[in-house]
């Protein structure tokens, strides 16, 4: 099942990975390099809706998410932040976080929050063709 929020963020041209419930998409407006949506597949409004597979799948998704990220981008940290205030569905951004610049694709994306909240109105907009480009580096480089 692809939901109204997944399919916001690009799905299926920005999908990196897929589990059992869960999807990792390229997030389109970076606000550091390799940020992603991680967008549960069941039709779920509330974090305590999701089914005990799709929480034990979770575990998965994140070991796949973090061992991508640490590779392609060096992260410091990492936040999961389920803001869920526009889109519906059980959804978390996923923001690696750096002191100082990334750069990809001729782009430099410097993490403008560091080391505190993450500044998300700060990012790059990646254009639809270099989202997807995005998402298939990634989609090449993901282990599970």
């Amino acid at each position: 099942m692809t939901n109204s929020t997944a399919r916001k963020f690009g799905h299926p041209a920005t999908l990196v990975a897929e589990t059992g419930h869960w999807l990792v998409l390229v997030r389109p407006q970076q606000p550091t390099f390799g940020s992603l949506v991680l967008v549960c597949k069941e039709d779920a409004r509330g974090f305590s809706d999701l089914s005990p597979a799709a929480f034990a799948d979770l575990q998965k998704a994140v070991q796949g998410i973090e061992t991508l990220l640490r590779d392609a981008v060096a992260y410091e940290k990492i936040n999961y932040l389920m803001l869920m205030m526009v889109d519906p569905d059980v959804h978390f951004h996923v923001i690696p976080r750096y002191p100082g610049e990334r750069s990809h694709g001729g782009q430099a994306f410097a993490d403008t929050g560091w080391p505190g909240p993450p500044a998300l109105a700060s990012h790059v907009a990646l254009s639809e063709e270099e989202a997807q480009a995005l998402a298939a580096d990634f989609a090449a480089r993901w282990r599970a």
